[in-house]
C-alpha cells in the first residue's frame, strides 16, 4: 500500500466521528483541559501560514512544563528499564514470513508526511465545512507531528545510537534513538484523545502500539527507542492541545492530614490558538 493512499484514508478517520455528532462542547476541566474548550465561535486571527508559525513557537514554549516533566521521567525511566533486554526483545520480535503482511502497514501509518497529509486533510474539511472542531483538529495534528519531527530528529543526532540492523545486508540509513514513527503515531493519539476523549483515544493508541511494534519487527529499532518515542509523542500532544493553559499540582503537609495545592495560570501563552 501506498503512503500516498494513506492520506485520505487517515484524514477521513480523523474527521468522520466530529461530523457525526456535534454536541455542546464540555465545561472546562483544569485537571484534563478539553482542547476546544471555549473557543467555540471565536474567529481566526490570523492565516494559516502565521498562524501555523504562531503556534509552533507558543507550543514549544509550553514543552517545558510540569506535566511534561512527569511524562518525560516516566518515559525515560522504562526505556533505561527495557534497555537491558532491547537485544531478546528485537529477537523474538523480529521475523518474517507469514507475519510480515501483518507488520507492514506500520511503516507506512507511522510515517510523519501521511500523518502530516491527514491533518492537512482535516484542516481543508474543517475549512470548507465551516467546522471549527474538525479545523481545530487538523491544525493540532499538524503541529504535533511537526514539533515531534524536530525533537526527534534533534536527539538522533545528538544520541546518533546505530540502528540493531546496521549489521545485515541492508543497512537502515540513518539513527535508531528515538523512534519517528513511534512519536508521531502516539502524538497523532493524543491529540484525538485531547479533542475527542477515550473513546477516540483507546483505538488510535492501540493503532500507535502496533506501529511501534511493528518498527521491532523490522528491526530497525530497539524497544528503548520505541518507548522514549512514544514519550516524546505523549508530550507533544498534550503540549499542542494545552492552548495556554497551566496547571500545577504539588502535594501539601497539614497539621492533622495531608492535601494538593492546585494552581491554575491561564495567562500563560495564548489562550486561543489561531486557526
Amino acid at each position: 500500500m501506498r503512503s500516498s493512499a494513506l492520506a485520505p484514508i487517515l484524514a477521513l478517520f480523523l474527521s468522520t466521528q466530529l461530523f457525526a455528532q456535534n454536541p455542546p462542547p464540555p465545561p472546562q476541566d483544569p485537571q484534563k483541559p478539553p482542547a476546544a474548550a471555549g473557543e467555540e465561535g471565536k474567529k481566526p486571527t490570523r492565516k494559516f501560514p502565521s498562524a501555523l508559525a504562531h503556534n509552533l513557537w507558543d507550543d514549544a514554549k509550553h514543552l517545558p512544563r510540569q506535566n511534561s516533566v512527569y511524562w518525560l521521567a516516566g518515559g525515560g525511566a522504562a526505556a533505561l528499564a527495557v534497555h537491558p533486554l532491547d537485544d531478546n526483545i528485537n529477537r523474538h520480535f523480529a521475523g518474517s514470513g507469514a507475519t510480515d503482511a501483518f507488520w507492514k502497514p506500520g511503516q507506512f501509518i507511522g510515517n510523519t508526511g501521511v500523518l502530516l497529509g491527514a491533518g492537512a486533510m482535516s484542516y481543508v474539511i474543517g475549512r470548507s465545512r465551516k467546522s471549527d472542531r474538525v479545523q481545530h483538529l487538523g491544525m493540532d495534528t499538524i503541529e504535533a507531528e511537526l514539533l515531534s519531527a524536530g525533537i526527534v530528529y534533534g536527539l538522533k543526532e545528538a544520541v546518533r545510537r546505530p540502528r540493531p540492523d546496521i549489521a545485515e545486508a541492508h543497512p537502515a540509513s540513518g539513527f535508531s534513538f528515538p523512534s519517528g514513527h513511534a512519536a508521531s503515531t502516539f502524538a497523532a493519539a493524543t491529540v484525538l484523545q485531547q479533542h475527542l476523549g477515550y473513546k477516540a483515544g483507546i483505538p488510535t493508541y492501540l493503532v500507535a502500539s502496533y506501529v511501534a511494534m511493528s518498527r521491532l519487527h523490522e528491526n530497525v529499532h530497539n524497544a528503548s527507542d520505541v518507548v522514549f518515542g512514544a514519550t516524546v509523542g505523549i508530550i507533544v500532544g498534550r503540549s499542542v492541545t494545552w492552548h495556554g493553559r497551566n496547571f500545577y499540582a504539588s502535594p501539601m503537609l497539614l497539621p492533622r492530614g495531608s492535601g494538593i495545592v492546585v494552581t491554575i495560570d491561564l495567562n500563560a501563552g495564548s489562550a486561543l490558538h489561531a486557526s
